[in-house]
């Protein structure tokens, strides 16, 4: 199928906008003025000023071309089609190859359909003919990070570091101690396999020999993906490499170390947190990555419905008592206390932070590392910082009873204390700080709130679609509404290349929040767990995480899935022959 002729005339973008009342005149010269300027596209001047919007632009290219519109959204891709282009050309020209037609010719999406130049050059490189597409910009970018994936050339460097490492008698430290050999493929294969994490939007990357392969794994959006090599014999080049990165000693390998270094990586700044550790078949290290260079995360985004966010807002805002933020780890504790340091941080305040390891840095905050080596503990910190005149004080975590005492007393004193804890839940947490041998009074008196958080992932919008839910499903949703939900819709993601065929992309936080009144005081006072337990589960306004989940899924966020993944109460599910499913 031969392009029709009118793709590659010149076209003036600008004049086909005006002439079909899309634009005025004087936004045309505007935008002309701005492109001179700035060197970007005509088209995307005009969408960033919002002089025209996307689709309507896209759609009259589509038209007055005589090409198709494609949603890349919703488009399924054949990974060797897509790599008939090479990613350094794709990236140049805006452009995806989508489908190889019978005649020969191949079908591109292009972000300007307009650009000549592009199309003749395409031409040359792929001698066939070409049937363009016109398609929306940011879906073609977000699409090429997806679709070329460095996995096939994180498996060539490594094929290519086994070649060197067997063809040469040397010590493994030789390799990698030499700065000066940026080229060298140890040094090439970590630089890919950190683009490709930074790529698909990664939290940690762990490296893992076994008896035949190595495995290099990352997690995304909670879960990990996973890439095993044959080359297990370049473990140790890696594992050297990246303990000389993060100042640890290369040649211990019997016992674990932590280290830490920054790196850039596609213009990003991150910091990586390197934690090692001896296994049976070598050494084993994972890294969390922590991309510095993002914008920190206010209250707004963090997923809490508006009551609590108020409530929340409320107890960070008084000047003092402690408010405790909890969860298991990777739950977004951390996540949450930073974007209320972001909003509680000006000139006027004097807030110290005491954790391990300082995760962001902060302007304004005074940041202090715990280290045990040198007695730095979090009680032995906390003593000391309450004498710098804080008005705000966060604990990384409450590990043990001196510390949680020293926080509680400085919350009583006029402090806001900030803090975390490894619970289940919201409740559980008073437990927990009477376990450690807190006193009931001071946990009264002291505290002001407590957060307990998850994250579930987000259904992927490109793939979304409505699902119905299993019989084992809906007698879940009775137990946990009380009624069956027979007017509810229900999504799922079915798997696209926008989100690697998982059906989700990012996470949401879902919350309990437990504000204390008068009635829970007072059972605190007199030690009296079942009590408070009782009268927390009956406070106004606690929702426990099932129902904020099922809230989520009810208004389309995340599946029911992962409501029940939440919830953990899959297997105390009532007999399904009790309820019956909506019709």
């Amino acid at each position: 199928m031969n392009q029709p002729a009118s793709a590659r005339k010149k076209i003036r973008l600008g004049d086909l906008l005006v002439e079909q009342g899309l634009l005025t005149e004087l936004q045309l010269q505007q935008a002309l003025a701005e492109q001179k300027k700035s060197g970007h596209k005509l088209g995307r001047v005009l969408v960033d000023r919002g002089f025209v919007k996307e689709e309507q632009m896209l759609d009259l290219l589509s038209r007055q071309l005589q090409i198709p519109h494609i949603n890349l959204k919703r488009y399924q891709f054949d990974n060797t089609t897509v790599k008939l282009i090479p990613e350094m050309t794709a990236r140049r020209f805006r452009v995806l190859s989508l489908k190889e037609n019978p005649d020969g010719s191949l079908l591109v999406g292009m972000a300007d359909a307009t650009d000549i130049f592009a199309y003749d050059e395409l031409t040359r490189q792929l001698r066939r003919p070409l049937q363009l597409a016109v398609v929306r910009e940011a879906d073609l970018m977000a699409t090429l990070d997806m679709v070329y994936r460095r996995n096939n050339e994180i498996t060539e460097l490594a094929e290519e570091l086994q070649h060197e490492i067997s063809e040469n008698d040397f010590d493994l430290t030789q390799l990698v101690q030499n700065e000066d050999v940026t080229n060298a493929p140890v040094v090439k294969l970590l630089q890919s396999i950190f683009e490709d994490a930074i790529q698909i939007g990664a939290s940690d990357i762990h490296i893992e020999p076994d008896d035949t392969v190595l495995r290099i794994r990352q997690r995304v959006d909670g879960i990990l993906q996973e890439q095993v090599m044959k080359e297990r014999r370049i473990a140790p080049a890696l594992v050297s490499r990246l303990k000389l990165m993060g100042g640890l000693n290369i040649a211990e390998k019997r016992v674990p170390q932590d280290g830490r270094f920054n790196i850039r990586v596609r213009d990003r700044s991150v910091d990586v947190r390197l934690s090692t550790m001896p296994i049976q078949a070598g050494e084993s290290v994972v890294m969390r990555l922590l991309d510095q260079s993002g914008n920190m995360l206010d209250l707004q985004q963090l997923g809490m419905t508006a009551h609590i966010l108020e409530r929340f807002r409320r107890n960070i805002h008084r000047p003092h008592g402690m408010v405790l933020v909890t969860g298991p780890t990777g739950s977004g504790k951390t996540t949450t206390l930073y974007a209320a340091l972001s909003e509680l941080n000006d000139p006027t305040t004097k807030i110290i932070t005491i954790e391990d390891p300082v995760e962001y840095r902060l302007p304004r905050i005074n940041q202090v590392q715990v280290n045990a080596k040198i007695g730095l503990s979090f009680a032995n910190v906390l003593r000391s910082a309450l004498r710098q005149d804080p008005d705000i004080v966060l604990i990384g975590e409450m590990r043990d009873k001196e510390t949680a005492e020293i926080g509680l007393r400085a919350a009583m004193t006029g402090h806001l204390v900030l803090s975390t804890l490894h619970t289940n839940d919201s409740i559980s947490t008073v437990h927990r700080l009477l376990d450690m041998g807190a006193e009931g009074y001071l946990v009264a008196t002291a505290l002001r709130a407590v957060v307990a958080q998850r994250l579930v992932r987000k259904i992927c919008d490109s793939c979304r679609e409505v699902y119905t839910p299993e019989a084992q499903d809906h007698a879940w949703l009775a137990s946990m509404a009380g009624h069956v939900l027979t007017d509810a819709t229900y999504y799922h993601g079915v798997g696209c290349s926008q989100c690697n065929n998982t059906g989700y992309h990012g996470r949401i936080g879902v919350f309990e929040f437990l504000e204390f009144d008068e009635q829970l005081t007072d059972a605190l006072r007199r030690s009296d767990a079942s009590a408070f337990s009782r009268l927390a589960k009956l406070s106004a306004g606690f929702k426990s995480f099932a129902q904020h989940a099922l809230e989520y899924a009810l208004q389309g966020k995340t599946s029911l899935e992962e409501v029940i993944r939440v919830a953990g109460a899959i297997d105390e599910l009532p007999d399904t022959t009790a309820v019956s499913p909506p019709e």
